[in-house]
Order: structure tokens, then C-alpha cells, then sequence
């Protein structure tokens, strides 16, 4: 049975049904939909990007190459092998992920040169700030090599600013050239000695570097020690 609706419901639900089409319908409501779907999308495709590109936006990464996640599937097996299975510091992912991306040149001028890659590598670390240092990222320039030509070819070496006006650094077409100028550096008579020491003796060679005056810092050797047994480096060296 049908009952019929009361004369004041009826006028209610038509203008409560009037003024639900007149909001649904208006350029406001319409532009505010559209708002959201813009978000929405722009959400999603913003979360698929970073998904795609370890987590920087848009796509857009440092020069460093210690940028990558912690979690990246090389340095954890590098660190694996240096290591076991001990935790490790943010500091230290920064410092294996250098290390995993350099240690085959430091390998290949240990094999010519006779210079442990785990020096190599420590003394990278040390003196490039993991790759981050103005002179790492602009210069290729790993190792604070200075320049001490009288007549240098243009592009051949930089001056910095919060250096002295003498200082001139080195600038090297690519990481590797600077890991071979390091090896050239070495095997000058100031460190001869050096290699005399067994190849494994990487404290032997620390300690040497510091007596040869390489670095002014008086701790130089304790922290190549430190860094090349903290990270395991020299099993590389065997």
C-alpha cells in the first residue's frame, strides 16, 4: 500500500534536493574535484618516482657516489665479506659504499704498484671526506694531490678560496687518473722505504706515510689504522 507523502516533506526533500544539485553542479565544486584528483595523482605519480629512484626527488641525485641507499645490494655483500654480520653505522655504509665503488682500481695499482688497496682506499676516504670534498666532486682529485709546475696547462690545476693563494690542487679527468697519480706519488724516493714492508703490513705502511711527512696531522697513521680495521679494508690486501 502506498501512502502518500505529506505536503511538507515533499517541499522539503525538492528543495533539499535543488540546492544538492545547484552545489554538485557549480564551477566551485567542480574545480575543487579536479584539485583533488590533481593532488591525488600527482601524489602517486610522485611516490612511483621516488620508488624508481632510491628515494631522491625527481629523479635527481648528488655527484657522490655514496648517495645510494644503505641497503644497496653491493655494499651490503662488500660489507658482508669485510665484516661479517656486525651492524653498521650510517657513517660506515657512506664509507663501504666509496669503498665499493673504488676498490677495483685500488686493486689493480696494488698489483702494479705494490701499494696495499687498503692504504689506498683508507687514505681516499680520509683525504676526500667519503668523496664529498670540493676537490673529490670538482677536481676528481681524491688525495689532496697539489700541483707544483711553474708553467701549468690550462684545466691542469684549481685554486680554492679558503685556501692559500700558493695552494693549487690538481684536476684530474676521472677518479681513477687521481688514484694513479696517487700510486706515482708513492713510488718517489721520499717513501722508498715503504716498500720494503710486507705487503699485509698495513700499519707498517700507516706509520710510514706519517714518518715520510705525507700528512701534518699527527694522528694521520692511528686513523688510517682505525678506518682500514673498523671496515675490514685489509682483507683486500690478501
Amino acid at each position: 500500500m502506498n501512502l502518500p507523502i505529506p505536503r511538507t516533506w515533499r517541499v522539503y526533500l525538492e528543495d533539499l534536493y535543488r540546492r544538492i544539485h545547484r552545489q554538485v553542479t557549480s564551477p566551485w565544486t567542480k574545480l575543487s574535484v579536479l584539485l583533488v584528483l590533481g593532488i591525488l595523482v600527482t601524489r602517486n605519480e610522485l611516490s612511483f618516482s621516488l620508488s624508481l629512484n632510491g628515494g631522491d626527488l625527481f629523479g635527481l641525485r648528488s655527484a657522490s657516489v655514496f648517495d645510494r641507499p644503505a641497503t644497496d645490494a653491493a655494499t651490503a655483500s662488500f660489507a658482508s665479506f669485510t665484516g661479517g654480520n656486525r651492524s653498521w653505522s650510517a657513517r660506515e655504509l657512506e664509507q663501504l659504499a666509496y669503498v665499493e665503488a673504488y676498490q677495483d682500481i685500488a686493486l689493480r695499482e696494488m698489483r702494479k704498484s705494490g701499494i696495499p688497496a687498503s692504504i689506498t682506499l683508507a687514505q681516499g676516504l680520509l683525504e676526500s671526506g667519503i668523496g664529498r670534498s670540493t676537490l673529490a666532486t670538482k677536481n676528481n682529485n681524491h688525495f689532496g694531490l697539489k700541483c707544483f709546475s711553474k708553467s701549468c696547462k690550462a684545466g691542469h690545476c684549481s685554486n680554492h678560496s679558503d685556501d692559500h693563494h700558493k695552494d693549487f690542487f690538481r684536476i684530474f679527468r676521472s677518479p681513477e687518473e687521481s688514484y694513479r697519480a696517487h700510486s706515482d706519488l708513492l713510488k718517489k724516493d721520499r717513501y722508498r722505504k715503504l716498500f720494503r714492508l710486507d705487503p699485509t703490513d698495513y700499519r707498517g705502511w700507516a706509520r710510514g706515510l706519517s714518518e715520510a711527512g705525507y700528512a701534518t696531522d699527527p694522528r694521520y697513521a692511528d686513523k688510517l689504522i682505525r678506518m682500514i680495521e673498523t671496515l675490514g679494508l685489509h682483507r683486500l690486501d690478501a
